[in-house]
């Protein structure tokens, strides 16, 4: 089998993590770089053995690369996907997978037509540790799942312009964080019960920074079922950015950093019955860039763990809480 070569658009902080694995997974590459930046992306292209191009368009043209990854700031996700599925070149986005609902439907509406590989790069929902905990799930380890609770917060000096503040990068904490409070709530209702949630409500109240984007969310969901979820998301507030599945017979605790799920346990009462530790090959963007490479090399239009139905809910969801809130972007639509 032929090697799988990958582009990269926006080589920056987390691309670092995903050309690590690109480099050092069997079969795969990383072969051509772009950046707005020229020195910065010559730089990071010579330190991962691939080949920066002066525009998106010259990494796209004569199938140099057999995918792309995405990671732009969140507001050029949509413009830079749309570019790649009208090239018909596969695509791995960096989550969020777009900024707003209408981009989702329109991103996914474009896939679908061009049957054009695309897929939201939501690494935690592919960690052998979720693994098992969906086993745990599945297997009723913890009886009925009756609420999810989670946390994930960091304290970041307040920069108007940086692209966690500023609204016309997509800033907040809900794009930039609480999307993995809000998507393992659901992979812990789909493990359950073997089908994605549908949200009954949602509610969202909090703090907005003073560029107008969320810098502390509390959110509540009710999905069906009677099974609730709520989390906190912050970018002004620190926690044990933990999660906890709560059952009628049991629960299971991630204790801390739950979105890379270094370890987690599952109690009955009192007492721990079981303990595990997550088992990362790389560091652990290896198991969403592996089931990518094969549903491409498959000929699929999306990818089963993550499919893109999902994308579209998440991305719902996130809009509503936002709107809430009363944040809005500049490319927001009318009304």
């Amino acid at each position: 089998m032929s090697e799988f070569r990958w582009g990269l658009l926006g080589p920056g902080r987390i691309a670092h993590k995903f050309a690590e694995v690109a480099t050092r997974l069997p079969g795969s590459t990383l072969a051509l770089v772009h950046g707005r930046t020229p020195e910065r992306a010559a730089a990071f292209a010579e330190r991962w053995g691939a080949r920066a191009v002066p525009t998106a368009e010259a990494l796209l043209q004569g199938g140099a690369v057999d995918a792309v990854y995405i990671a732009t700031p969140h507001s050029e996700h949509a413009a830079l996907a749309t570019q790649c599925l009208m090239a018909g070149v596969p695509v791995l986005c960096e989550k969020p997978l777009v900024a707003t609902a209408e981009q989702a439907r329109a991103l996914v509406a474009l896939a679908r037509q061009r049957r054009v590989f695309l897929m939201e790069a939501l690494w935690t929902r592919f960690l052998p540790l979720y693994a098992q905990l969906g086993r745990w799930l599945r297997e009723g380890a913890i009886g009925e799942l009756h609420a999810v609770h989670s946390s994930f917060c960091f304290h970041a000096p307040f920069e108007p312009a940086s692209r966690l503040f500023d609204p016309a990068l997509a800033g907040g904490a809900l794009l930039d964080v609480g999307i993995y409070n809000l998507a393992m709530s659901r992979w812990a209702f789909e493990a359950t019960y073997g089908q994605a949630p549908q949200t009954l409500h949602a509610q969202a109240h909090g703090l907005l920074a003073p560029t107008g984007v969320d810098q502390r969310v509390h959110a509540t969901l009710c999905f069906e079922r009677e099974v609730t979820a709520q989390f906190t998301c912050a970018l002004d507030t620190q926690s044990a950015n933990a999660l906890e599945l709560l059952g009628s017979a049991g629960s299971i605790v991630v204790p801390h950093l739950f979105w890379h799920g270094p370890e987690a346990a599952l109690w009955r009462g009192r007492e721990c019955v079981q303990r595990i530790e997550g088992q990362d090959r790389i560091n652990g963007f290896e198991g969403q860039v592996q089931a990518a490479m094969v549903a491409i090399r498959e000929g699929r239009g999306e990818c089963p763990g993550m499919p893109l139905d999902e994308s579209l809910a998440l991305a719902e969801t996130l809009q509503a809480l936002r709107q809430q809130l009363g944040v809005r972007y500049p490319f927001d639509a009318a009304g």
